[in-house]
Formats: C-alpha cells, structure tokens, sequence
C-alpha cells in the first residue's frame, strides 16, 4: 500500500482559500481549519480511487501545515505616531487560532518559520503611494498612516517544505508526495523526490504555475472544486 504525504503551504493556502471556497469565511479560523481538513481527505479520496483501501486515511503517512509565526511586536505608526501593539492585532490572533486547532490532530505535524521587521525601518511606503510621489501628483505632507504597510519577511518557511520534502523521500517514508502550492522554487525538492521514485502531485488551488514547476510534477489536480471563476489565467 502506498504512504501519502500532503504538504500545504499555508500562506499560500490562505490566500487562495478566498477564491476557491468564496462559501468560507477566511477571518474565521474554525472554518478555515475545516477546509484544511475537507482539502486532506479530498486528495486521500482521489488516491484511494486507485489504490482501493478499505479506509482511505491508511494511505496517510503524514499532513504538514507550513507557516509562519506571527509578528508580535509593538510598534509607532509613522505619522500619527499612534502604538500598535502587533500581539492583539486580528492577524496575529488568528494566525494563533488556527496554528492551536491543527494542533494535536492525528498523523498532522504544523511548521513554523518566523516573521521579521526590517533592521532598519519598520514602515514602507506602498508602491502606488511611491508613483504619485515621483509623478507629482502628491506631496509628503499629504502622507497618512494609510500610506504605509510593514517591513515584514517570513523566514524559513520555504526551507521547513523543501527540506521535509527531501527527508521524506530520502528516508522513503512516503511514495507519494502532495504539495498545496504554486511556488516555483520548489522545483529543486520536486526534482529530488521523483529522482528517488517519489510520485509527485501539486495542487496549486486552480491557479496557473510556471512551466518549469509544471515540467517537473508527476500530476497537477486539485482538493477542491474549479471556483465558478476561470482562474487558469492566474486570476
């Protein structure tokens, strides 16, 4: 019988969940671990299609849930100078919502990676802010506190997927391998695991992937309906 591993990359899950399951409300972490779990057991389902075994949760070897640990720092907004606090903020919490209800589920492993401020300053000008600057239409006493967003990277999050990647297909602990994203930079881990015999599926939520990502998977199919929308245009 064939292991199934299924890897879902959650910022990128998040940002999808909004078009493919419209149905969702994705500010509501109850729902949204919900889908989660309805996005495992549909691709479970559609392997057991052909693998026929008698309960299809027996193909699973493992689900990851990749993100990233929210911001909690306490923080001036630019111009008014007003405090955010970045620990009570809606995102944080519900960031910490979902990460406390993946938690503990069977066969499910949840990895972090960090978010961090920029060294130098905490706030940027948004791109369309900086064109009306150099085009003249505005003038920088005219600048608000809407004007900017936060100097965040997420760290290690890419590394945690592309290195579970490669120990699961090294290790043979899974031979198949089911990656929820559309990232082109995991086309060296793809690589890897069908070099070591891995099957490798890509669910990128209905979202058009790179050539290069598409030349190097086994099979591209999704866990949930195609949305009422066409987004193969990358819409």
């Amino acid at each position: 019988m064939i292991k199934v591993a299924i890897l879902i990359d959650g910022g990128y899950f998040l940002k999808r969940l909004r078009t493919v399951r419209p149905d969702i409300d994705v500010s509501d972490a109850g729902p949204v671990a919900s889908a989660i779990d309805q996005l495992v057991r549909s691709h479970l389902r559609q392997l057991n299609e052909t693998h026929h075994a008698p309960d299809m949760f027996q193909l699973l070897y493992r689900s990851f849930y990749y993100d990233a640990k929210p911001y909690t720092g306490r923080e001036h907004f630019p111009v008014s100078k007003t405090a955010k606090d970045y620990a009570k903020s809606e995102q944080a919490l519900f960031r910490k919502n979902i990460f406390k209800k993946l938690h503990g589920r069977p066969n499910f492993a949840v990895r972090l990676g960090d978010v961090r401020r920029d060294k130098y300053s905490f706030w940027v000008l948004k791109p369309e802010t900086q064109k009306c600057l150099l085009a003249g239409k505005r003038k920088a006493n005219s600048l608000t506190d809407e004007d900017f967003v936060p100097a965040l990277r997420q760290k290690g999050v890419d590394m945690r997927i592309g290195l579970d990647i490669a120990s699961i297909a090294l290790k043979r602990q899974a031979s198949t391998i089911v990656l929820v994203s559309g990232d082109a930079d995991f086309v060296p881990a793809a690589k890897l695991a069908r070099r070591e015999g891995v099957q490798f599926i890509l669910d990128p939520l209905w979202r058009k992937i790179d050539s290069e990502l598409y030349e190097h998977i086994d099979l591209l199919r999704s866990g949930f309906s195609r949305p009422a929308k066409d987004v193969r245009s990358g819409a």
